[in-house]
């Protein structure tokens, strides 16, 4: 096969952070791709995903995934093109999505591998979503709004990391269900952005109020009548906030805790106030559903597609960068989806 070798270039993780993630976790290696077996193919890599999730892997604790190997290629989605095949259902030019991990190239064997390998189609939605507001975290969004909190029209949603890959969609899909909807977000520029281009009624600088009390005192003002639904991506004094405002038998979907990546317990304040509330408190992972996401994925192509659903994207260039801005990402340094361009 033409080609052939291809340098590889890639990121180990080394070790386990014990609290921050720190740049001496990764190391960068180089190596070279001779040929391929039969039914592997040969994926050139153009961008890589930097998602939360990665850091709750990083360990050996007891999770809802198996942890991150150490020495081993640090996973991760990613989507490309084939530039070699040996699998009669892949030809090269196919552009495809992929768990490829931080790699330039990714040698997949369908027959073993292939579960997580879909085609994808570009001609309408630039390849890059699908790592986005068309892939898994869109799919995340819509699952825990219309699966978990169910908002109906007139009721209130309050979403944190409001102006992120998935809360950014969890908003815009409420207010298309004729919600009042208050982001949470970390500074004016994205509140800014949450309201003005996103569409949300309102948005809280929470490092505006850092301190419960305060935060609470501000959702009072913005939501007087309550609650109806939360999505939780934080966790911390932000959701304790938020708890206090609960209407009776609202709904709270847990998606991630990001407050509590860097290692630290983030305990819940005040467990009384979901008591008081009746509420429905439900952590999901979206993998746990595959079943659903051929829909999620016809109804936000047809969104995107059709310009009714805005999404924004952070990307660092070049694979290099991904250790630093992966560590952006769990400091909230990122706006919109955190992407690395590899090509």
């Amino acid at each position: 096969m033409s080609g052939f070798p291809y340098t590889n270039k890639q990121f180990l993780l080394i070790k386990y952070p014990s609290e921050a993630v720190t740049p001496d976790c990764f190391e960068l290696h180089e190596s070279a791709i001779e040929d391929l077996a039969n039914n592997e193919i040969l994926v050139r890599n153009h961008y890589l995903s930097l998602d939360p999730y990665m850091r709750g892997r990083m360990s050996k604790a007891k999770s809802y995934a198996a942890a991150q190997e150490l020495n081993a290629v640090m996973q991760g989605g990613t989507v490309g093109e084939v530039v070699a095949s040996r699998h009669p259902s892949y030809k090269a030019g196919d552009q495809l999505v992929c768990g490829g991990g931080w790699q330039l190239y990714s040698k997949i064997n369908i027959e073993q591998e292939g579960e997580g390998v879909r085609k994808i189609d570009t001609s309408q939605i630039p390849i890059s979503a699908y790592l986005g507001a068309a892939g898994m975290p869109g799919i995340t969004a819509w699952y825990g709004v219309n699966k978990i909190c169910k908002p109906q029209s007139g009721e209130t949603l309050v979403v944190s990391a409001a102006s992120g890959a998935v809360g950014s969609v969890v908003g815009q899909l409420a207010k298309q269900k004729g919600c009042r909807v208050i982001g949470i977000a970390g500074g004016p520029e994205k509140c800014t952005y949450v309201v003005e281009t996103l569409g949300f009624d309102d948005c809280i600088d929470y490092k505006a109020f850092p301190e419960t009390e305060d935060l609470s005192a501000e959702l009072l003002k913005l939501a007087p009548n309550g609650i109806d639904a939360y999505y939780e991506n934080v966790g911390g004094y932000i959701m304790d906030a938020v708890f206090e405002h609960l209407n009776p038998f609202s709904r709270v979907a847990i998606c991630g805790l990001i407050a509590g990546y860097d290692g630290r317990s983030i305990p819940i304040m005040n467990p009384r106030a979901i008591l008081v509330a009746r509420a429905s408190v439900t952590g999901f992972i979206v993998s746990d559903h595959l079943d659903l996401w051929p829909q999620a994925l016809s109804e936000l192509a047809q969104v995107i597609d059709s310009k009714k659903l805005v999404f924004r994207e952070s990307v660092s260039e070049g694979l290099e960068t991904a250790p630093s801005a992966f560590i952006g990402l769990l400091q909230g340094q990122n706006f919109g989806k955190q992407l690395v361009k590899l090509i």
